[in-house]
């Protein structure tokens, strides 16, 4: 296996460099709809991504010896993951609930996050140096940066978590 440096063999290293690109930001794309129950988004997203596929893969074993397409495969795979979960949590698709967890100001935080229209949950815990304040909170994805702010404004120790859902019944989501 040798590596060429002829303007072909690099303009087919650099073709299939794009296609995985495309390729895997698409694939990461379509699992995270799979996963969110999107069926007809991952279906187009799964279809487009497998033809894509399909003529990196051919180019790449159609032309082994060249191990500048090799590169460029494993290259455009590794680049297309890390583009596709950009491109994911730029969109922020979905659903999430916050826990946030307050020793001293969980109520001022509850009232703030109410007063902008979110539902918040409020319930009485004891953590490890004593009784605490626990919100529940969920929310659309999209609106988490804004929730963090709002918290951090009210009480900056607070401790937040998040876990991404699927609602699958009534509820209320702030527009």
């Amino acid at each position: 296996m040798e590596i060429y440096f002829t303007t072909g063999a690099i303009m087919s290293a650099a073709l299939i460099f794009a296609l995985r690109v495309t390729d895997m930001s698409l694939d990461t794309l379509r699992m995270l709809f799979v996963m969110r129950g999107r069926k007809g988004v991952a279906w187009l997203l799964g279809f487009c991504q497998s033809a894509i596929f399909v003529v990196a893969i051919t180019t790449v074993l159609n032309n082994l010896h060249n191990l500048l397409n090799i590169i460029g495969y494993a290259a455009g795979f590794a680049t297309g993951t890390v583009i596709g979960i950009t491109i994911e949590e730029r969109l922020a698709i979905g659903h999430t609930h916050l826990r946030i967890i307050s020793s001293r100001r969980g109520a001022a935080i509850a009232e703030r996050l109410r007063a902008e229209g979110h539902a918040v949950t409020e319930i009485p815990a004891r953590g490890k140096d004593g009784m605490v304040t626990m919100l529940a909170v969920s929310v659309r994805r999209k609106n988490i940066d804004q929730i963090r702010n709002m918290v951090n404004d009210v009480d900056s120790e607070a401790f937040i978590t998040a876990e991404d859902i699927r609602p699958l019944r009534q509820g209320f989501w702030r527009a």
